[in-house]
């Protein structure tokens, strides 16, 4: 069994049924799938802020960068209603120790974003953010966010839960009470991940870690969950993957064979050109890895960052 990493959630998307008809928008990948690795911290901004089931239909209106929540049929704006609640909610959410979101798209409270805004005259136009949503990623800029559409994705699914993974290792090096020492050795284990979203972001932790020493601690490791996160936010993609397999290659000169060599490279160029998934060359990779106990690559978790049972780098 694996610890469970706590997520939040709009409380719908669990089967609740919390919408304004009395629905639900329950999604079986979220409860079934991810709910093995994810311990859900439900949030209904709507029946929370004190409305409720079912209830008159809202919608945003106005200026899109700061619109207003208004019911549509009797026209009644409960802005400040929800703010207020969305407030003391969001303190409250600061010790739930969340290491990500996952919001229900198209609402006016919790759509992460292409929410539709309607002007004067009732035209809606798809460039709003939900009152709720809006407000939790200025609040948390460092937790990853994602919308359940969006999840369907097989790009955007694997950078997401990769981005939740990542966050609670850092979160669990942080509180390492050897201090400076954990940040060098979570650094040494991520390495590979982070050339594989961004090479600037790699080169730049790299210089930070080394003269880190210099600075105070606190200060250190706030700069460096700042540039984790941004790096990681960056899409991983086949070129920079094909960079990072070809790089832990090079750790193999004295170990493979002719043979071996030639079948990784073969396989690297098979994905190279989406012939087959990341996972193919990476299962090679990992066994040679053992076959050779490579010490350096062994700690990588760019090797496996996430459950595999999630068959997130299975896609070509």
């Amino acid at each position: 069994m694996i610890e469970r990493i706590r997520i939040g959630i709009s409380t719908c998307l669990l089967g609740e049924e919390v919408r304004f008809d009395g629905g639900h928008k329950h999604d079986p990948y979220l409860t079934d799938t991810l709910g093995q690795y994810f311990e859900y911290v439900p949030v209904c901004p709507e029946v929370e802020c004190g409305l409720g089931v079912p209830r008159e239909a809202m919608r945003l209106v106005g200026d899109p960068v700061a619109p207003r929540l208004v019911t549509i049929r009797t026209h009644r704006d409960i802005t400040d209603q929800m703010v207020g609640w969305a407030r003391q909610r969001l303190q409250a959410l600061e010790s739930e120790g969340l290491c990500g979101f996952i919001f229900k798209s198209k609402s006016p409270s919790s759509g992460m974003e292409r929410v539709r805004v309607y002007d004067a005259n009732g035209i809606p136009a798809k460039n709003g953010v939900g009152i709720f949503s809006r407000m939790f990623m200025e609040h948390f800029p460092l937790v990853p966010v994602e919308e359940e559409g969006r999840l369907h994705d097989p790009e955007l699914r694997e950078n997401f839960i990769e981005m939740v993974f990542a966050l609670k290792r850092w979160r669990e090096a942080k509180a390492c009470q050897r201090g400076y020492g954990c940040l060098v050795e979570f650094h040494t284990r991520e390495k590979l991940l982070l050339l594989a979203h961004s090479p600037v972001h790699y080169r730049a932790l790299g210089r930070l870690v080394a003269t880190g020493k210099g600075v105070p601690p606190h200060e250190t490791y706030a700069s460096y969950e700042r540039q984790f996160v941004e790096a990681l936010r960056l899409k991983a993609t086949t070129r920079k993957h094909v960079n990072v397999l070809m790089h832990a290659m090079g750790y193999f000169k004295k170990d493979l064979s002719a043979d071996e060599k030639q079948e990784l490279l073969e396989v690297i160029q098979l994905y190279t050109d989406s012939a087959v998934p990341l996972i193919v060359p990476l299962t090679l990779l990992n066994h040679y890895v053992r076959k050779y106990d490579q010490p350096y690559l062994r700690q990588q978790t760019y090797l496996n960052p996430h459950p595999v049972a999630l068959k997130l780098r299975n896609h070509a």
